[in-house]
């Protein structure tokens, strides 16, 4: 008889073979595998008790905590969909996604609630809010006590088949309303497999949770961790503080995050001294990063890059990027230079780099396509949107919309967005590759660069940067920097200086917020810069 691939199984081995090992820890909780599961059977009493059943939705509005990772198993148990919310967006976008999710329950923190409050009265379908770590100030239910009130023996699970959905994860849009990304538990369980193969996940691995849990479930780790029996530290906050104080006092062996929380560990270790005494891999995906930041990362920091890419509709990871055992007598350079790229297809995925003719491009590292994916991990499809879906998922393939190049290797190499590429006197443009120009100069700590009108070129690139505390630079120093180190049409033509970027909570950066607030800046009459 055929077992189906239902995510609920990662736990059961966790607990079969791990239960009294420390499985989470979230501040000074911690808690076995076998009281993890405890919690759940709880949790799954508690919604079954408030009229859950198979197919509802379970939204979840909360940072990483033992709390949200239960959260998983215990919906699913079920047979209903998790609902996890990003946790920077604004009381409308709330309104929007729960009410088109059509949640019935919605699980919140405590710092979080009054995000919710402007707006309760008008979810049309969401029936209880229980609350996170409770403290009093609102008229909803309290967690802790919640749990408290149900037996957390075994609980008799729903019937799943592995092609229901399991995640209802909403992806910021650039324009109109966020779209509602259905994966099913086939999705999350082969990518599962996949994953914790490629990254070499094993029993002896201690995860921080830095990737926020409702980012792609945090790329699956509550999920390939578990089933492995590695120990979990949730961080509520993904300083860098926080994050050295996880790695020194629990051994943490493996991290997930975005070029830019990187970023900042790296500013961090300039001014501070931590000793790793453990060897520690980071697993990057976001915008590639320039090969230097990566030779920074393993020679400074002494730990191992490796680099990601995929997309919420791919459940997400499709590509890496580490070195084949053929290619590792390469000179030192050149490895970390491959290590920035988005790398070769995962098993379990076929990826192509392919042109408006559906041709793939050459493999010279200069030949320009979009990447398109087909695989195990590819999306159900738009929650309640079949337009979407079929713009989005053509024979079979999901069109990605970033545009790549593949070396002679067959390293793929994503070159921008579709949106993001600058055009300018007819030429092509990588945001990508002037941010990376624009991080070699000292002086620079966060830089983003976007297209801006120009009379004579079309559009150019234009730059914010968050330059280093005290550090002295001027937007004309910057223009003649990046036109020393690239052809002189991809470099800059102008600086705005910020405090900060505007990023997403799993700390990429908001590009299409640059735009805006260019376009406020400068008025919609069309200014072009000179």
């Amino acid at each position: 008889m055929e077992v189906p691939l239902i995510l609920t199984q990662f736990l059961d081995r966790a607990v079969k073979l791990y239960g009294d090992k420390k499985a989470i820890i979230n501040d000074d909780r911690v808690y076995t595998y076998r009281e993890l599961n405890e919690r759940v059977n709880q949790l799954s009493r508690g919604l079954s008790d408030l009229g859950v059943t198979k197919g509802d939705k379970v939204a979840y509005l909360a940072p990483n905590t033992v709390e949200m990772l239960e959260g998983f198993y215990g919906v699913f148990q079920l047979g209903a969909v998790m609902v996890p919310l990003n946790i920077r967006l604004t009381s409308e976008d709330y309104l929007y996604i729960l009410n088109h999710s059509e949640s019935r329950i919605l699980f919140i923190d405590q710092e979080l609630y009054h995000l919710i409050a402007p707006i309760k009265d008008q979810l049309d379908t969401v029936e209880d809010i229980i609350v996170h770590y409770h403290d009093g100030s609102c008229d909803e239910r309290d967690y802790d006590e919640f749990l408290r009130s149900y037996s957390n023996r075994e609980f008799e699970r729903e019937y799943v088949e592995e092609t229901d959905i399991c995640s209802l994860l909403y992806t910021s849009g650039t324009t109109g309303n966020p779209k509602g990304v259905m994966l099913t538990h086939r999705n999350n369980y082969l990518h599962a497999l996949t994953s914790m193969h490629h990254l070499r996940v094993d029993d002896e691995d201690v995860l921080a949770h830095v990737l926020p849990m409702f980012h792609v479930n945090g790329w699956g780790s509550p999920f390939y961790y578990t089933a492995n029996g590695a120990t979990q530290v949730c961080l509520r906050k993904a300083s860098p503080e926080s994050i050295v104080e996880a790695i020194e006092r629990h051994g943490v062996t493996v991290m997930h995050m975005a070029p830019t929380v990187l970023n900042s560990l790296l500013q961090y270790y300039e001014n501070n001294t931590p000793i790793f005494n453990q060897n520690i891999r980071v697993v990057i995906a976001g915008s590639a990063p320039p090969p230097s930041f990566v030779t920074r990362v393993e020679e400074e920091l002494g730990w191992e890059f490796i680099q990601v890419y995929g997309m919420t509709e791919s459940t997400p990871l499709t590509t890496i990027s580490t070195i084949r055992s053929h290619f590792q007598d390469l000179p030192q350079e050149e490895q970390y230079r491959i290590k920035a790229k988005s790398g070769v297809q995962m098993i379990g995925t076929e990826v192509r780099v392919v042109n408006e003719l559906g041709e793939e491009v050459a493999w010279n590292a200069k030949e320009v396509g979009e990447l398109i994916v087909r695989g195990n991990g590819v999306m159900k499809g738009y929650w309640k949107n079949e337009e979407a879906t079929r713009e989005t998922i053509r024979d079979g393939w999901l069109y990605t919309g970033d545009m790549a190049n593949v070396d002679e290797e067959g390293n793929i190499e994503i070159i921008d967005r579709k949106k993001d590429v600058i055009i300018s006197g007819g030429e092509n443009i990588s945001s990508i590759e002037v941010e990376g120009a624009l991080y070699e100069h000292p002086m620079v700590l966060e830089a983003a660069v976007i297209a801006v009108p120009h009379e004579k070129w079309g559009e150019t690139p234009h730059a914010f940067v968050v330059s280093r505390e005290g550090a002295e630079v001027t937007e004309e120093e910057l223009i003649q920097f990046s036109r020393a180190k690239l052809a002189h049409f991809k470099a800059i033509t102008g600086v705005t200086f910020v405090d900060e970027l505007p990023k997403t909570a799993s700390g990429k950066i908001q590009k299409v917020r640059l735009r805006h607030d260019y376009w406020e800046s400068v008025g919609k009459s069309g200014r072009f810069v000179n």
